[in-house]
């Protein structure tokens, strides 16, 4: 792939002012201070549009945190021997240097913390349980990410208050009207992001501090995807707390921020005790260090500061503005691209939006999940799922989206290979549809004849329904038929066209079946599994599953010819982890992927569980 100059021009989203200062980044240079792009995916360069979940590291941060680790590498604090010193002095330079990239008044309003979502959760346990009280509300928005959500409702069953939620457009705007109607004389914090990272979407923060201000509420903001987008001074924009994560900053992940203005830190009790935190220690009675140590318990992630220091150092230099700009402007050429491919759905259309372009694929509709994975193909990384705003996807009636992410490293020619790619995937998807036989439509069951997913579960008589027989004579000798096959697969590429053939051939799971019990939570495609004890038998098992993901269907193939059929003792027997490490499959389809394969092996195991107990 080459990587030409940036030299065109193209116009930047509507609604988005970009900075005069603004101009064309040496995009060559950058590309050469990461190392990580220099590799091949599959075979092809790697295109990495992931940077909202995380962002590649530069050479700068790689050798600061070396440099810590081989010159310098000390506890900080209290000791007087030289390495100490020169880490507690770096290690102090990080926080000045946080101080003055979000604009603080003091770097004693700088805690250090191990990302966005730790920073919140002090937040609401320090804070909430010394200010909150039942009848308080707290207000979060429609878009959060649950590190914005989660916490502040366990902070509302510990007191008593209520959680608010300001509702969204169809572009995926906040409705500001609304939020005023949240905002009453009950209201103590508003917490909302400040960029969506599932969006993209900038929400108007001034405004909403600012009316939160006149109603006495405090302000938590969610910087963790706007940090690295979007020039921040904490003290203009009169936020009473911030969070934002090191490793979505160009630095090391593990490290973050917690920006609190002092008079709140000072109001607030430490969130957990140990070492450094102290200023005296007895049996009877302890005292907590000033500001910041007295959030800052136990031995720190040094490297991780000064790795982080280097990453906004490199920024700085670099020009966050001239990034933005950058990134501004690969955005609209890819909304460009993206608008003019049939049957691609953009998700999150704001007036206001950085860096992120979410997309489905909904003619024909396939799973985000089967998009990233054929893209991934290609050497080009996108994001798919929820991206952990699962209330927002309810929002859009979507199960989950496909993200692609921009940053300052990004260019013109990766965005052109993402849409030519996507272009292709959408052309072979919409040929294999047509291509697939077209199933006799049944009269669907009524609601009270509808199955459940229990195993003693019986099909009404006017559904002919075909379960998947077994294979071989146990779930060990089906998988060693099977191993036979993949013997002749070079790389994962052939493996996975091969679980596609598996999944085109699974037996028709009727829809009267897919109902919300035999639905398979915690997947990113929609799944249905049900099974039952074979007639005739005493302690077999055959389900039936399907996905509206390519992949999955596959995933369901492979379970079915192992497991289908066979006795639940053999199927709970059966090392499932160590059978796909010998097929090959592990790096790809591992049992903690949110590919389903863990939830859906629960599901058949709880059914053979029941089955053999």
């Amino acid at each position: 792939m080459s990587i030409p100059p940036m030299t065109t021009v193209l116009p930047y989203p509507a609604g988005r002012v970009i900075p005069a200062a603004s101009s064309a980044l040496d995009i060559r240079r950058i590309r050469d201070d990461f190392p990580i792009l220099r590799q091949k995916i599959h075979g092809k360069p790697l295109v990495y549009l992931d940077n909202a979940a995380t962002t590649q590291k530069p050479n700068a941060v790689l050798d600061a945190i070396r440099k810590y680790y081989t010159a310098d590498n000390a506890n900080i604090h209290r000791a007087v021997h030289q390495l100490s010193e020169r880490a507690t002095r770096d290690y102090e330079a990080g926080r000045l240097t946080v101080q003055r990239f979000l604009g603080a008044a003091h770097s004693r309003e700088i805690v250090f913390v191990r990302g966005a979502t730790e920073g919140v959760n002090l937040v609401a346990a320090s804070w909430g349980r010394t200010f909150l009280r039942p009848g308080d509300e707290i207000i979060v928005s429609t878009m959060e990410h649950h590190s914005n959500i989660v916490p502040w409702q366990l902070a509302c069953e510990a007191s008593g208050a209520r959680l608010r939620v300001i509702p969204i457009n169809d572009r995926g705007e906040l409705l500001l009207d609304e939020y005023e109607k949240l905002l009453n004389d009950r209201t103590r914090l508003v917490a909302v992001t400040h960029l969506s990272n599932a969006l993209g979407t900038i929400n108007p923060v001034s405004r909403i501090i600012e009316s939160a201000h006149a109603r006495g509420a405090k302000v938590l903001l969610d910087a963790a995807q706007s940090a690295s987008h979007l020039t921040i001074d904490v003290q203009e924009l009169d936020c009473d707390f911030l969070v934002c994560s090191g490793h979505k900053l160009y630095g090391p992940t593990g490290i973050g921020v917690l920006y609190g203005k002092a008079e709140l830190l000072e109001a607030m009790p430490p969130w957990q005790g140990g070492g450094d935190m102290i200023h005296t220690v007895s049996f009877n009675r302890t005292t907590y260090a000033d500001l910041p140590n007295k959030f800052e318990a136990g031995t720190p992630d040094i490297a991780g500061v000064v790795g982080l220091a280097a990453a906004l150092d490199y920024l700085s230099s670099v020009g966050i503005d001239r990034a933005a700009a950058h990134e501004d402007m690969l955005l609209a050429h890819a909304t460009r691209r993206f608008e003019q491919i049939a049957g691609v759905r953009l998700v999150g259309t704001a007036e206001q939006k950085a860096a992120v372009l979410s997309f489905v694929v909904a003619e024909p509709v396939m799973s985000a999940l089967d998009v990233g994975t054929k893209l991934d193909l290609e050497g080009i990384a996108v994001r798919t799922g929820h991206h952990c705003c699962q209330p927002l996807m309810d929002r859009f009636g979507l199960p989950g989206t496909a993200r692609a992410s921009f940053a300052l490293y990004n260019t013109l020619a990766e965005v052109d290979a993402l849409a030519d790619s996507l272009t292709e995937i959408v052309h072979q998807a919409t040929r294999r549809t047509r291509s697939l036989p077209v199933e006799a439509t049944k009269e669907p069951c009524p609601a009270e004849m509808q199955l459940c997913g229990g195993t003693q579960a019986t099909c009404p008589p006017h559904l002919e329904i075909e379960y998947a027989p077994a294979v071989a004579a146990s779930p060990r000798a089906a998988g060693e038929e099977l191993a036979e096959v993949f013997e002749f697969f070079d790389d994962w590429n052939d493996r996975y066209q091969y679980l596609i053939e598996m999944g085109d051939k699974l037996p028709k799971m009727p829809d009267a079946m897919k109902t919300e019990c035999t639905r398979v939570h915690g997947c990113q495609s929609t799944v249905y599994l049900t099974a039952r004890q074979k007639p005739g038998t005493a302690d077999v098992l055959e389900f039936l599953a399907d996905s509206d993901a390519d992949l999955v269907r596959g995933l369901i193939g492979l379970l079915e010819h192992l497991y289908s059929g066979q006795k639940a003792a053999d199927i709970l027997a059966f090392d499932i982890e160590g059978y796909f490490a010998k097929l090959g499959l592990d790096q790809h389809l591992s049992m903690n992927r949110r590919n389903g394969l863990e939830a859906m092996l629960k599901r058949v195991r709880q059914h053979a569980a029941e089955l053999a107990g």
